[in-house]
């Protein structure tokens, strides 16, 4: 066991879940496959941004998004304490606002409009990737009632531009790998994790896969234990995870 603190108390917590969170926030400040480790930390404080967009919310307030135009509050935002924003194009900031605040409508037409120009696609799905487990990181702290992470430095060290020779659009509005198109040269993710459709929805990123599915099986459960009904691996049980999480999919308008 290991400890994380809250309002200065020590709070008994699993070490994997732990050593998780902690390599989350270092994989974030780290180069990735499209962006460096500044562009990445400036995508986590977009994400943040986008919370209190009103942009966002009026967009999140009308019957369709796309009938309220504008541009979003925190698109040219620069401190001392921030990263610089100014080195994500217009369809990033567009990008990860959109995901970060109404995924739930987003539609096929506006992702290939959104990666059709400065965006590419592959570059969009890495998004995914940082939105998704900076949410994660920040509910956490969150429902833990204390203050959410101030990231690290950025990490030196330039994207791996690697996009996999194998990924094809037959699965879902991106490209995507499978088991079977998953070369020697791309990161595997499905071994550990799995490849069901969950699993190859960010595998044209293959790491990213890795990156995002590494915390999220310590703050969920990994994939063989979801139905080992015989064993609880958690302090709550199976019935109480699985209540927590359809009640918040159908808060959130997720189809899950």
């Amino acid at each position: 066991m290991s400890n994380l603190t809250v309002n200065s108390e020590q709070l008994p917590a699993r070490q994997a879940l732990v050593t998780a969170i902690d390599t989350a926030w270092h994989r974030l400040a780290t180069a990735g496959t499209w962006w460096t480790g500044k562009e990445r930390l400036a995508i986590v404080e977009q994400v943040r941004l986008a919370r209190n967009c009103t942009l966002c919310k009026q967009r999140k307030a009308a019957l369709s998004p796309y009938t309220v135009d504008g541009t979003h509050d925190a698109a040219n935002e620069t401190s001392a304490d921030k990263p610089n924003t100014n080195s994500l194009s217009p369809d990033a900031i567009e990008a990860i606002h959109r995901i970060a605040t109404d995924a739930s409508r987003i539609t096929e037409n506006w992702v290939s409009q959104i990666t059709s120009g400065s965006l590419s696609e592959a570059q969009y799905i890495e998004i995914v990737s940082i939105v998704a487990t900076v949410t994660g990181l920040d509910t956490l702290d969150e429902a833990l009632g204390r203050d959410i992470r101030t990231p690290p430095k950025p990490l030196a060290g330039q994207p791996t531009l690697h996009r996999p020779a194998g990924a094809v659009k037959d699965l879902a509005w991106v490209a995507t790998l499978s088991a079977e198109t998953v070369s020697d040269e791309d990161p595997n993710p499905f071994p550990l994790h799995g490849s069901i459709n969950i699993h190859r929805a960010m595998s044209l990123v293959p790491q990213e896969v890795i990156n995002f599915f590494d915390l999220d099986v310590e703050l969920y459960l990994k994939d063989h234990e979801i139905r080992d009904f015989d064993q609880e691996f958690r302090e709550i049980s199976h019935a109480q995870i699985e209540l927590i999480a359809g009640r918040a999919s159908a808060i959130n308008g997720c189809y899950y």
